[in-house]
């Protein structure tokens, strides 16, 4: 069973940045695509930033596009989301969440996995943390 524990969120002001990070624990082998995703008041949850955990191109939200980074370390087992010039719209619970994944192959790379940034296909959940940003 995966297991994903978020952590890194906080209050922050306009323009500044936050780095959230998702250790994972419980793989067993094959390949994932791993994610973030947010929810705000009142909203539906949204994909914000995910990856294959082989490789290939990454999925942004076109609101975070140029101002989030997602990246995994692997030898940590640990995803991150670097969170820069956040916005007061960026404030929402963030999730980080797992899916088993196809492998890759080298035609595949240029292209997303399909449904990355869909909540709905992905199996195991964070339990969330909450990231404010005010003026």
């Amino acid at each position: 069973q995966v297991q994903l524990v978020e952590s890194g969120g906080g209050s922050v002001q306009a323009g500044g940045s936050l780095r959230l990070s998702c250790a994972a624990s419980g793989y067993t082998s094959g390949s994932y695509c791993m994610g973030w995703f947010r929810q705000g008041p009142g909203k539906e949850r949204e994909g914000v930033a995910a990856l294959h955990t082989g490789g290939g191109r990454i999925y942004y939200a076109d609101s975070v596009k140029g101002r989030f980074t997602i990246s995994l370390d692997n030898a940590k087992n640990t995803l991150y989301l670097q969170m820069n010039s956040l916005k007061l719209e960026d404030t929402a619970m963030y999730y980080c969440a797992a899916e088993i994944c196809p492998g890759r192959t080298a035609e595949d790379m240029g292209l997303l996995p399909p449904g990355v940034d869909d909540p709905h296909v992905y199996d195991y959940w964070g339990q969330g943390t909450q990231v404010t940003v005010s003026l």
